[in-house]
């Protein structure tokens, strides 16, 4: 894929909002679902609306409930309580079979005993057979395997594998694809290279796409708008950068990206800038509120790596300003991170 073509992606997605119009209709709705698995309550109240032609990331550590999420949609899982809704269908008494969703698992589950044709085929039995090749062919020239279509799942890459998986439950045409952890098997190299892909090809297609990851970077890469789960809630939604500038806890600050956390207290509030001072904030520390916050409210100030500039000497007072010495063994030959050690801290 091309640099240009890239920006392009990045140009219509961020143009994209239905989440914002009052007046458009969510293609999902989850309405406080809660699933228990024993005394274990696995997804705790969740409601969430997504949106047609949306690329949904829901992201959290493992046990944080989104994989529970993701079956519950699928038709795998029966809420104990709440409702989900697909155009404002109560899908609940669908069996799996019956819904437009698919499913591409993380094990991408190929039958090795199939090949790559006979496995793109294998959801299209009911149309009629020239139909159902002409759909495989072109399944096959979209994820680009025409010449490997006798294939075996064993004579394929991990990522050719990748490639069958995607074409396969997307052969049918659902309204809506979830994706479990769909670039976990693949190397670093390969996983980047098939994020882009994986927005392309949703971009191309104008399906929704739902997927399930631990992973911060396949989220922040490819999703429209990020669902951060912890402990079966949701915790905060949002575009990737809203998620990742404006988080709204420290969990969230925390969880996304690696970020510096220094507990303060306000000291001075004047509406417009509170001033912040504490054991590991340096006293005077000024920064824009935006909560309201008053004097003596303890506060976590969250600074992102990218967000530092180094300078010898200030030219003049700053407030904003960190004194720091860089340790001569801290710097490493590779590049960041780099580690300083700040008095205040």
């Amino acid at each position: 894929m091309t640099t240009s073509n890239r920006l392009n992606i990045g140009a219509v997605r961020c143009t994209f909002a239905p989440w914002e119009d009052p007046t458009a209709t969510p293609l999902i709705r989850f309405d406080g679902v809660i699933k228990r698995f024993g005394d274990d309550v696995a997804v705790n109240g969740v409601s969430l609306d997504i949106y047609e032609k949306e690329f949904f990331a829901l992201l959290g550590p493992s046990g944080c409930g989104k994989t529970t999420l993701m079956r519950m949609l699928a038709g795998f899982e029966i809420p104990d309580e709440g409702r989900i809704t697909l155009e404002g269908e109560d899908i609940l008494a669908k069996p799996a079979h019956k819904r437009p969703v698919n499913m591409m698992f993380q094990s991408y589950a190929l039958f090795p005993h199939l090949n790559v044709e006979q496995n793109i085929a294998f959801g299209l039995r009911h149309l009629p057979k020239d139909e159902r090749k002409d759909r495989v062919l072109d399944m096959l020239a979209l994820v680009r395997l025409e010449g490997l279509a006798r294939r075996k799942p064993d004579q394929l890459s991990g990522g050719q594998r990748q490639r069958v998986a995607l074409a396969r439950a997307i052969a049918p045409r659902p309204r809506l694809l979830l994706l479990d952890e769909p670039l976990a098997a693949l190397d670093k190299k390969l996983r980047d290279e098939t994020q882009f892909e994986l927005v392309a090809l949703q971009e191309r297609l104008g399906m929704t796409f739902m997927v399930v990851t631990h992973d911060q970077e396949e989220a922040m890469v490819m999703s429209t708008r990020v669902a951060v789960m912890d402990k079966g809630r949701i915790v905060q939604v949002g575009r990737p950068s809203e998620v990742y500038e404006t988080p709204n806890s420290r969990y969230v600050a925390d969880f996304i990206g690696e970020v510096n956390l220094f507990e303060a207290k306000v000291t001075s509030a004047d509406g417009v800038t509170i001033t912040l001072a504490g054991e590991n904030c340096p006293a005077g520390y000024t920064v824009l509120e935006d909560d309201r916050l008053t004097s003596g409210t303890p506060v976590t100030l969250a600074v992102r790596p990218e967000k530092f500039r180094f300078v010898r000497t200030l030219p003049r007072p700053v407030p904003t300003a960190w004194p720091a010495r860089l340790p001569t063994s801290a710097i490493l030959a590779i590049g960041p991170p780099i580690w300083l050690r700040s008095p205040a801290a």
